[in-house]
């Protein structure tokens, strides 16, 4: 038994630990694990026909525990046969060194079915199927559907395209099987391949023929997230819906186990993938390269968020600051970024807010276009001899460019404290609009950090009264 099992999935375990597939209302997933336990003391409606059942057939007056093993050998047994393993695997394969291992979820399968399920049709062998053909953009395409559809996460239920709600269901979606295949299945579709061969569209497959509920996933390779190529963007069906998500190569856990695959009949066409974070152009000798998108994440404190929020800042995301920019990641940071991608003309998951090599490269080479300033920041006309609000610290930084820096220079002129300036006070802050506060700043007894240069909620209220 897996040690992080929620209470969540013990509610689908019945007395002792057993499970009966009869009882769908009462449970969410498949347990992951499975006891031979007599059901006698079960009330639930299945376990009551069976009973019924049982007690009129010759076979079922025998011993329940012995009718148990003996289906779920001959299940084993049938599993085993009918699909052939991907690649030999065990079972909690080491993870990768620093990285924790719970992000593996639970994912149960079903196994091979037709679309919409057993009710939905005939299973027709592999070798008679002609695959259908499909482009890489065409696989990326169908899983953002999913991902933008939040599919919830089921071994048993099926979507409305008649695709089984769980990792190799959606897979199968993807590369638009005739049917739902499993993990034991997929790689009959597929090319075994390298790890530098990876596009967009492949797959990285794990199964674990001891014990196929223990460890076996799937996702779908979206391209890698840096020129490192340690991260990629994976494609899955987990719960408790449909995600996609920067991943370490291959995987979370089970690191060695997973296994690269091409679908037989992917044909020539536009790559797919992550349009908005290719590699990006070269950075420049003596710049600093991209450091993975693993910096860049909640809970992230390093040098390069800091450099990041510097580099943004110059490009007129200070309004975004309120402080920092610091070295832990923050919200301020990712809006920063999302605002600096959609000045790239960037949409959707193309503006995220996180930073990939594409972005990095245009903020570390000057390139791109920089935030504009926002539409709505303009001073707001009040009564005569009234206080104006406090805009916020944010557009009083390096790199911010808006009617607000414009309003607080020509105050400072008024009052005095404007000798820092060579010409007139303008949108742009400046040194000398920093010079000329602090001075203000002083001139009321403040010291240290209090007169650091830039206004905040008292030195705006004490200018403008």
């Amino acid at each position: 038994m897996r040690t992080g099992m929620t209470v969540g999935k013990l509610i689908n375990v019945h007395k002792r630990g057993h499970f009966h597939p009869e009882c769908e209302g009462n449970r969410m997933e498949t347990p992951v694990f499975e006891e031979v336990d007599p059901e006698s003391d079960c009330d639930c409606p299945g376990c009551v026909q069976r009973r019924r059942t049982l007690r009129s057939s010759p076979a079922g007056r025998a011993p329940a525990h012995r009718a148990a093993l003996i289906v779920a050998a001959a299940t084993s047994g049938a599993l085993a046969a009918a699909h052939a393993a991907p690649a030999a695997a065990v079972p909690h394969g080491a993870g990768l060194p620093g990285l924790p291992a719970g992000d593996e979820p639970d994912t149960p399968q079903g196994s091979t079915a037709p679309l919409h399920g057993p009710s939905g049709g005939t299973d027709a062998p592999a070798e008679s199927v002609k695959l259908p053909a499909t482009t890489r953009a065409e696989i990326i395409r169908r899983a953002k559907v999913w991902v933008a559809a939040q599919v919830p996460y089921s071994m048993t239920r099926y979507w409305s395209d008649g695709y089984r709600q769980d990792c190799s269901g959606f897979v199968s979606m993807a590369w638009n099987l005739p049917g739902n295949e499993w993990t034991g299945s997929l790689a009959q579709y597929a090319d075994r391949i390298s790890r530098d061969e990876l596009e967009p569209g492949d797959i990285l497959l794990f199964h674990n023929p001891a014990n196929p509920t223990k460890g076996s996933h799937v996702v779908i390779f979206g391209g890698w997230t840096d020129y490192t190529h340690s991260y990629y963007i994976a494609y899955e069906q987990t719960s408790p819906t449909t995600r996609r998500q920067a991943t370490p190569y291959p995987y979370w856990s089970n690191a060695s186990q997973y296994v690269p695959y091409r679908y037989k009949s992917v044909t020539a066409g536009t790559a797919g993938g992550e349009a908005a974070e290719p590699e990006g152009p070269t950075v420049p000798e003596g710049q600093t390269p991209f450091p993975g998108v693993a910096s860049f994440r909640l809970g992230a404190n390093n040098e390069y968020v800091t450099l990041l929020g510097r580099m943004l800042v110059a490009r007129g995301a200070g309004r975004f600051y309120s402080s920092g920019p610091g070295p832990r990641w923050t919200e301020s940071d990712r809006r920063a970024v999302e605002a600096f991608q959609r000045a790239q003309g960037w949409k959707g998951a193309e503006a995220d807010g996180y930073p990939g090599p594409h972005t990095w490269s245009l903020l570390v080479t000057g390139k791109g276009r920089s935030v504009p300033a926002a539409a709505a920041q303009q001073p707001a006309a009040g009564k005569p001899g009234a206080l104006p609000p406090f805009p916020g610290r944010g557009l009083f930084r390096l790199g911010a460019n808006n009617a607000y820096v414009t309003q607080l220079g020509r105050q400072l002129v008024a009052k005095g404290y404007g000798t820092h300036y060579t010409k007139g006070p303008g949108p742009r802050w400046s040194e000398a609009d920093r010079r000329n506060v602090e001075a203000f700043q002083r001139a009321q007894g403040w010291r240290g950090t209090e007169a650091d240069g830039y206004p905040g909620p008292e030195t705006w209220r004490r200018l403008f009264s």
